[in-house]
């Protein structure tokens, strides 16, 4: 009967009604612990470093970047001559920069792209809700556009799209974690990857403050 009852299982394993051994992997449940708070700490990296280069290249000076992983980011400019410049920047390049890493691995058939997009998804969705959300209390970048003369509707449209993007992005991304019937493998270098860019920015936040 044990014999009868495996091959059962694994027939309904191919018809997608088992989990399949991916999907039982401890591995996924570890990659998601380090992944999640690599990716909020890599959005708020990346959002900066747009504030960086808008001051940049509008002439203004960096005083100050704020990247601790027990706050929230900022990065201060003084003097600042192009303050719309420099908002837009922190939430434009904030998404673009991720979009382009993912597309460049993507390109070279990395294993681990499917990280890559995960994170450009999450840095699309966090900064279109972070000015969408912004916009009524008027905090924030969204605080710092409307004061500059960006118009609501502007934060709006942005916000919207980049959430709708950043959704798309994750769509169907469970399979490469690990989830789902027909799971693709995590491996324990994966997890170990994204772990080690974890501590170095949370050690690289640490630094800067």
């Amino acid at each position: 009967m044990s014999g009868d009852q495996d091959k059962a299982n694994l027939e309904h394993d191919r018809a997608g009604e088992l989990p399949s051994a991916a999907s039982r992997s401890p591995a996924r449940f570890v990659l998601v612990c380090v992944m999640l708070p690599a990716c909020w700490l890599g959005m708020m990296a990346v959002h900066e470093a747009g504030h960086v280069l808008g001051a940049w290249a509008t002439g203004g000076t960096v005083a100050r970047v704020v990247l601790h992983p027990l706050s929230i980011s900022r990065t201060d400019v003084e003097p600042n001559p192009v303050p719309l410049v420099v908002a837009w920047a922190g939430p434009v390049i904030g998404i673009l920069l991720p979009i382009i890493l993912w597309a460049v691995l993507s390109k070279l058939e990395v294993r681990v792209a499917f990280l890559a997009r995960f994170f450009a998804g999450f840095c699309s969705a966090a900064n279109g809700l972070y000015l969408g959300i912004g916009s009524f209390d008027r905090v924030g970048d969204a605080g710092d556009l409307l004061r500059s003369g960006a118009s609501l509707w502007h934060l709006w449209l942005f916000g919207g799209l980049a959430v709708v993007a950043g959704l798309f992005m994750w769509n169907g991304q469970g399979r490469s974690f690990g989830f789902g019937p027909h799971a693709s493998a995590v491996s324990w270098r994966e997890v170990s990857l994204v772990a080690v860019l974890l501590a170095v920015l949370v050690a690289a936040g640490l630094a800067l403050n």
